[in-house]
């Protein structure tokens, strides 16, 4: 296996095989998780990395909750009301706030006490699995409603927590896999950050080939199958993945806005197609929390999806592939991108 050290970061990547003939791939950590970058041409893997390293460092400065340097932290630790955003961090709230309009209020970037009232205050890899703490109450969300964000002039209540997991990773790898072509001379890359991928330029002749599976419950066999798509983004969510016991609940990282507990939802899993990445992930979050009652937000938008229920039936929505190897397409004009501002300069 191949190290690879980039020039933005100290991170090592490690090569890895995808059993696809003429990519490239490396994985390493990163944002508590695990990227993935595949390039074509493989000799255009290094400049690849380089971009996406960069854009990682920044996402991670910009919105970790989990560090007390981070843009996000020094916001949410804040007294003050009125703040001058980064680009970066702007265009970040900016997207979880049409999210949060699109899917009406089903994710929703206020949740963050609701979180750490749950006992999801650190890296999800520092938590104690079966702690015996106090049994977690639901905090009130202030809802999304009460951010007013002008370009980069964000105002907020005092105490608000700020937590952007419902679309960050996703704005991560659209970004990356922006950056990645642009480094590139020529060809496609797909960026993956903890299973929500997004792809840019031109993709293999077949398509990029995804396994979309689940962590298996207990001693159930894993579900899954292969599907590939040219463009846009794909993104699960899932209750199944970040799970940890307080005061005697199991309870998991996607947070009902209503109610400031875990959903508890149709689906355990939700993996929906978009035109981009962010787009993905907001619909994918939704489903987890929304049900039925977030089908809506997705059939309008003619985004295919493939919902795990709790009881591990499968049910397939729109053009979602039904055979093992089949194309996924997702529509072209991202509803949810079109409402936000998009910046073109630093990340």
């Amino acid at each position: 296996m191949t190290t690879l050290v980039t020039a933005s970061t100290s991170a090592t990547w490690q090569r890895s095989d995808v059993g696809e003939p003429g990519v490239a791939a490396a994985d390493r950590s990163a944002l508590g998780t695990t990227a993935r970058v595949v390039v074509w041409p493989p000799d255009q893997l290094p400049r690849a990395l380089d971009a996406v390293d960069r854009q990682l460092v920044a996402l991670d400065q910009q919105a970790s909750r989990f560090r007390e340097d981070s843009e996000i932290s020094q916001v949410n630790s804040s007294e003050s009301h009125t703040f001058f955003l980064s680009e970066g961090l702007a265009e970040l709230l900016a997207t979880g706030l049409a999210a949060a309009e699109l899917t009406a209020g089903l994710v929703d970037p206020t949740i963050g006490g609701a979180l750490t009232a749950m006992g999801y205050d650190r890296d999800f890899s520092a938590i104690r699995r079966n702690g015996l703490d106090a049994p977690a109450v639901g905090t009130p969300v202030p809802g999304w409603a009460s951010i007013e964000l002008d370009g980069r002039l964000l105002r907020r209540p005092t105490g608000m927590v700020i937590d952007l997991g419902a679309t960050a990773k996703g704005v991560g790898s659209d970004r990356s896999a922006r950056a990645a072509l642009n480094s590139m001379d020529g060809g496609g890359v797909l960026v993956s950050l903890g299973g929500d991928l997004a792809v840019a330029g031109q993709s293999p002749r077949d398509g990029w080939p995804v396994l979309v599976a689940e962590d298996p419950l207990g001693d159930r066999e894993p579900s899954g199958h292969v599907v590939r798509f040219h463009r846009g983004g794909v993104a699960t969510s899932s209750v199944v993945c970040r799970r940890w016991c307080r005061g005697g609940r199991t309870l998991h990282h996607i947070i009902d806005p209503r109610t400031g507990e875990p959903a508890r939802g149709h689906w355990r899993t939700a993996t929906v197609a978009a035109p981009t990445c962010a787009h993905a992930n907001a619909a994918s979050t939704a489903l987890i929390v929304g049900g039925e009652d977030a089908l809506d937000v997705v059939t309008a938008a003619g985004l295919p999806a493939r919902l795990i229920g709790h009881d591990g039936a499968i049910r397939l929505i729109g053009s979602w592939p039904e055979l093992d190897g089949g194309e996924l397409v997702a529509p072209v004009v991202d509803r949810l991108g079109s409402r936000i501002m998009v910046f073109r300069g630093t990340p």
